[in-house]
């Protein structure tokens, strides 16, 4: 797995971090708008969102003296390929079983 892959993963393994990604994908925030959505301090949430960030889930923009966090939806890629793999795997090991069923029904 890569170094991109493994930071991916990283960010999308907790679950207040795939909330937090949802909420991104509804709009714009900064760190304390996020911190108002959850029972934790700005500090976590800002640790949170540096893991986002280093994942490539997510971009920062600072706008003057504010930073406002950005759904980045590319940053899904390396999972997406990762598991893609296993759709190949699925999809043979089912052709399989279609085909031994098959037979057995013969």
């Amino acid at each position: 797995m890569s170094q991109i892959q493994q930071l991916c993963f990283r960010a999308l393994a907790d679950p207040t971090r795939r909330e937090i990604l949802s909420i991104l994908a509804q709009d714009d925030l900064t760190i304390a708008d996020v911190a108002d959505k959850f029972d934790m301090t700005r500090s976590a949430v800002k640790k949170h969102l540096t893991i986002l960030d280093e994942g490539g889930l997510i971009t920062v923009e600072t706008r003057g003296r504010t930073r406002v966090n950005r759904l980045n939806p590319a940053g899904m890629q390396p999972a997406i390929t990762w598991l893609n793999a296993f759709d190949a795997y699925w999809d043979d090991r089912l052709t399989a079983l279609k085909s031994a069923i098959e037979k057995d029904m013969q």
